[in-house]
């Protein structure tokens, strides 16, 4: 199983539909990087409703290496950098990230990627969840964008295209 780095949103994300659950089951262990650790610390103290980290024993924070950093970009946020960083550091990562910016930079850094999106089809295909769509329905109310051709892409891989 590949090294799983995650970036800020899918944790925030998949918490607040209540399937944060799927990233253990589908990958084991999930590493993030101390910029992510602050910024879901930041978001709980203004009341935000987001994984607390420390409470979930799957998930390590790790520090990024300096040299690592300089690899990455500066127009993206620490949380995005960091992850990126962390994941060049490993043999065959995937890296959890949601967004379009930061996917861009990922692939011309050559890094595997997949969002909260991808987890969900996936943990369909795998058996943890029954159906996608109610939790697209969730994650519109709770502000994630999706575009409605990305939308029905969604439901056509989790085979639940109307």
């Amino acid at each position: 199983m590949p090294d799983v780095v995650s970036n800020t949103t899918p944790l925030q994300y998949l918490h607040q539909v209540g399937r944060l659950d799927l990233l253990p089951r589908l990958y084991g262990r999930v590493i993030v990087p101390r910029a992510v650790a602050d910024e879901l610390r930041q978001g709980q103290l203004k009341g935000i409703d987001v994984p607390i980290l420390p409470a979930l024993a799957w998930v390590t924070v790790q520090p990024v290496a300096p040299v690592e950093l300089q690899r990455v970009p500066a127009a993206l946020d620490a949380g995005e950098r960091e992850a990126m960083a962390l994941a060049l550091g490993r043999k065959d990562p995937l890296l959890l990230l949601d967004d379009a910016a930061a996917r861009t930079q990922a692939k011309t850094l050559g890094i595997r990627f997949t969002g909260t999106l991808g987890v969900l089809v996936r943990a369909k295909h795998a058996g943890h969840i029954s159906t996608v769509r109610p939790y697209l329905d969730q994650l519109d109310e709770a502000g994630f964008y999706l575009r409605p051709d990305v939308r029905e892409l969604v439901l056509r891989l989790a085979g639940e295209a109307s």
